[in-house]
């Protein structure tokens, strides 16, 4: 079961968030919170997995940066909603999983080349989203995610998600 830890206000260039961390007895993930999302319906949620490829070493082999950005100016655009950063590098596989799946990734792609190098092709788990979802009392939401799959995982977790929008690395 996961802990409420903390929290703080912060400012970043795409307004302020509510940051608060969460603890589930191994590992650590955040909920960026904007507005009032308590027993809110069909909140903005996007579900991100850390990548520091991209997001410490600003990487442009993937496009994890771009997703994240795109979805604080869709949560500031909205004025209410959520982003959970869960701590699940490479598919939930870690970091060696990621550098020894590149062989095969321009061939494959990175699923099956995570399979190829001896891992999951997705390792990760959405239980710590779905348990941060319902200690903030958010009753619905509307997905930020490129596919259906994450939708699909959520909804095993008791996660009502009531739509599924696009992220898109261009805002507008």
């Amino acid at each position: 079961m996961i802990k409420r830890l903390g929290s703080r206000e912060l400012k970043t260039k795409f307004g302020t968030f509510t940051e608060i961390l969460y603890y589930d007895g191994q590992k650590e993930s955040i909920a960026l919170v904007m507005g009032d999302v308590t027993n809110g319906e069909n909140v903005l949620c996007r579900v991100h997995s850390h990548c520091i490829g991209a997001h410490v070493f600003n990487s442009i082999e993937c496009t994890c940066r771009e997703e994240m950005e795109a979805a604080q100016v869709a949560v500031q655009n909205e004025g209410r909603g959520v982003i959970v950063w869960l701590d699940q590098e490479g598919k939930g596989n870690g970091h060696l999983a990621l550098i020894e799946s590149i062989p095969f990734k321009k061939e494959f792609g990175q699923a099956k080349a995570y399979e190829m190098a001896g891992y999951k092709a997705d390792g990760r788990s959405y239980t710590p989203a779905a348990q941060i979802l319902a200690d903030l009392k958010i009753r619905s939401i509307i997905l930020l995610a490129n596919s259906d799959s994450k939708a699909e995982e959520l909804r095993k977790e008791s996660v009502n998600v009531a739509g599924i929008r696009p992220v898109s690395i261009n805002p507008q």
